[in-house]
């Protein structure tokens, strides 16, 4: 049983990596998704994406870390893929699942999942490109605007050499409406012999028993229930039945000035309040008290104010 956190893009980066794995509970993590076009990026671009290649590809925590790549074409997703192997990744994971509309139509993420045949060109290519010891792997949802196509696009990925398959259990129109189809995994698993990773609408303890109960998967991948609760792989692993709001912000809130903190270093004041600012919108869906404390800090523009009142509020 595995447990992984979901690469979400402009949420889950290096910052909120090296926090929820020091809380602990998580086996892997996969970086935001790196865009490829026609061209080898600097290493500068990889090493921003993934700052942990300088640790071998690790948190802070010991976590390992695969790298994601995005795009439409087999030899510059390739080149990507090995340069990120050489500088040190510990895997290669494939995104042919963003269903954003701009990724889209620049013939990226989810769109692959109208070609079976495409996502079988590009897993190849990476595959055979990076080192044999590499694991390559993929994301894909269960299709475009049709279910079914789940079957043929996981076959794909298997017969290309992919090492492990990770389904978000909704189609790209489904965008991220509840609720996730955990039930065509069964379907998927019948289908092909490397293992498969639910991932999908899962927010609390109970949902991660159901997910595994109904998809028969014995690895979940999660990410914005983890976003909202970072206790949550955790309390997973304590088989943690009943949420206490109160007791776990006890605990979330404590991290916040640290994450402050860590975002000012890397970048910026500014960069700081607005990623707290963000991750308190997503504590707030699942803790009152981090809303009720967004809402008294979200006026605030000036840095240093924010992060005084962040403290003293706490």
């Amino acid at each position: 049983m595995r447990l992984l956190l979901a690469p979400m893009e402009g949420v889950v980066d290096s910052l909120l990596r090296d926090v929820l794995t020091g809380v602990g509970g998580i086996d892997q993590c996969v970086t935001e998704f790196m865009r490829v076009t026609t061209l080898l990026q600097p290493d500068h671009v990889l090493y921003r994406y993934c700052p942990e290649l300088h640790m071998n590809s690790k948190t802070r925590a010991g976590t390992p870390i695969f790298f994601q790549i995005l795009g439409g074409h087999s030899e510059p997703m390739a080149a990507n893929a090995v340069r990120a192997q050489e500088l040190g990744a510990a895997g290669i994971d494939i995104n042919f699942g963003c269903p954003a509309k701009t990724v889209n139509r620049h013939d990226g993420g989810a769109a692959l999942l109208k070609s079976p045949e495409r996502i079988f060109n590009i897993v190849k290519a990476v595959r055979d490109a990076v080192d044999k010891n590499t694991p390559v792997t993929a994301k894909i949802r269960l299709g475009f605007d049709d279910p079914s196509q789940c079957l043929e696009n996981a076959a794909a990925a298997e017969e290309a050499g992919a090492h492990w398959l990770t389904v978000h259990a909704r189609t790209k129109t489904d965008g991220y409406r509840p609720p996730a189809h955990w039930e065509w995994l069964p379907r998927i698993r019948e289908k092909i012999k490397i293992p498969v990773i639910a991932n999908g609408e899962v927010w609390t303890v109970s949902d991660y028993h159901r997910c595994r109960e109904v998809s028969g998967c014995d690895d979940v991948m999660i990410g914005r229930g983890a976003i909202s609760n970072p206790l949550l792989f955790k309390q997973i692993r304590n088989n943690s039945q009943e949420f206490d709001s109160k007791q776990n912000w006890a605990e979330i809130k404590q991290l916040l000035p640290g994450f402050f903190r860590a975002a000012e270093i890397e970048k910026s004041g500014h960069f700081a309040q607005s990623r707290c600012k963000q991750w308190l919108k997503g504590l707030g869906l699942k803790h009152p008290e981090a809303e009720e404390l967004f809402q008294q800090l979200k006026v605030i523009t000036v840095p240093a104010e924010f992060k005084t009142q962040l403290e003293h509020l706490l």
